[in-house]
């Protein structure tokens, strides 16, 4: 029987933080992490988000907070939506804590910053600075941040990469003296703040066998540089209060199985793309590509990650490889992204060698040290295909660095309108009940994809996987 969850009768009332910077790589995101975890083993239910399209920093916020770490993007998720999922996610809570991408205005236009981010859901910002090399500046610094748009509230400084006593009391002086907002942290340059970074950040914390280790080390670390008191006041200071909004979520009875590949390789999910399937109607059956062999399913979600790390382990398990290309050819729906992309195809080339995987996309990949496609995506659906409709725009983002040797033969059902894409702005492989892209997709954004996954796994299952539905070819 179809259960349903309501939410919001009442004013629900909550704490709210929001983590920036001038720009990038001024160490938001551990200190994130670490008052995430601070604040966790004090006792606090805390709900992490992150701005923006990404998968690694929320991999370690979701351990760091032991909740499922959500993103917030405006460019992928309409606003209606977004604060729906915001105000969902935050029930319950003590405390919603959330990240902030690049620099604090930085972004397609006004409407794709972190700053909106802030004035959307009424958030105060503490602003993580790089004082390196800086002492008085600090204050015209951040004084401009608050003047760019006075409606964004900069209500306190933590000063990151101090070197010393002397230097943090000359900057604690110039921001309280100058811009009227406290200091409520001071973080030295410190080795055990690190986390392991490859070219696109962080390492995702499902290829550490030690993620818990690291986070609860920057947590206990963070707590002896930041004054958590203080933070908890500002946050309490401006408390987020939405007024109630009746929502049911149907929760159907699962009437497909859809086998999803998580594990060190295959670990870029939103969380809410595997609950859109659950509410669709799919039960989620979880295979790990290194040792398992495919279980009965009706269906088979590949995300994003980074096999280039894992080829001799991926090459080794033969069995499933072999098992997931005869499901396809008897016409198993199969939707990958990304790295499940490069999964599927002949073969996967790097560092001069070339390692055999799945082989039902007949072409080999190359990886290469500078990005192929890397930001937001904007695509048209104008092939047939067993996903989606013909005519259908969709928003989706892109970050890879990898290549196809034959892109021009292959059947694809994007046309991209923003991005790279596959070849000559065109992605979206298909072959009978397979759809393979570059682009990531947030079901907040298009809800089309998991509706139609289900209803696509329904079908088939219901007629044995017997028939092609689209009785075409790979190849032109």
């Amino acid at each position: 029987m179809a259960s349903r969850d309501r939410f919001l009768q009442n004013d629900h009332r909550f704490d709210s933080l929001l983590i920036s910077s001038p720009q990038g790589h001024s160490g938001k995101t551990v200190v994130t992490i670490g008052l995430c975890n601070a604040l966790k083993r004090k006792g606090l239910s805390v709900q992490p988000f992150k701005k923006g399209p990404d998968y690694i920093d929320p991999s370690w916020l979701t351990v760091a907070a032991g909740r499922s770490c959500r993103n917030l993007d405006l460019f992928l998720i309409p606003e209606d939506r977004l604060i729906l999922s915001f105000q969902r996610s935050c029930e319950g809570v003590n405390l919603a804590i959330v990240e902030g991408a690049m620099g604090l205005y930085d972004g397609l236009d006004s409407y794709g910053t972190t700053a909106e981010i802030a004035r959307l859901l009424n958030m105060p910002i503490l602003l993580v600075v790089n004082t390196s090399r800086m002492t008085t500046s600090i204050a015209a610094m951040v004084k401009g941040y608050q003047l760019f748009q006075t409606d964004i509230k900069i209500a306190g400084v933590i000063l990151n990469y101090v070197s010393g006593r002397r230097h943090e009391e000359k900057l604690r002086e110039a921001v309280e003296q100058h811009c009227g907002i406290p200091v409520v942290g001071s973080i030295p340059r410190d080795s055990d703040l690190n986390i392991s970074e490859r070219h696109l950040g962080l390492i995702p914390s499902l290829e550490s066998e030690e993620s818990e280790l690291i986070v609860e080390r920057i947590g206990r670390k963070l707590e002896v540089y930041v004054d958590l008191n203080k933070i908890l006041a500002i946050a309490c200071s401006f408390q987020t209060v939405f007024k109630a909004q009746s929502i049911d979520l149907i929760n159907k009875i699962p009437k497909v199985k859809i086998g999803v590949m998580l594990d060190r390789v295959f670990n870029f999910y939103y969380p809410e793309n595997l609950e859109a399937l659950n509410q669709a109607g799919a039960e989620l059956i979880f295979i790990n590509s290194l040792k398992d062999r495919l279980p009965e399913v009706d269906g088979l979600y590949f995300g994003g990650g980074f096999p280039e790390f894992f080829l001799e382990d991926l090459e080794r398990n033969r069995e499933l490889r072999e098992d997931i290309a005869k499901a396809i050819e008897e016409g198993l729906p199969v939707y990958a992204e990304c790295a499940g992309l490069m999964y599927l195809c002949r073969s996967i080339c790097w560092k001069d060698r070339s390692y055999e995987m799945v082989g039902t996309i007949p072409t080999e990949v190359h990886l290469s040290e500078k990005h192929q496609g890397h930001g937001y995506v904007v695509a048209e659906v104008v092939g047939e295909n067993p996903f989606f409709p013909i005519g259908l725009t969709l928003r989706g983002h892109e970050f890879h660095h990898s290549s196809l040797s034959c892109p021009g033969d292959l059947r694809l059902a994007y046309q991209v309108k923003r991005g790279q894409g596959i070849h000559h702005q065109q992605d979206g492989i298909v072959y009978k009940n397979l759809f393979a892209s570059y682009v990531h997709l947030h079901a907040l954004g298009t809800p089309e994809w998991a509706h139609g996954f289900v209803s696509l796994a329904d079908k088939e299952k219901r007629s044995n996987h017997g028939v092609n539905s689209l009785k075409g070819e790979l190849y032109h």
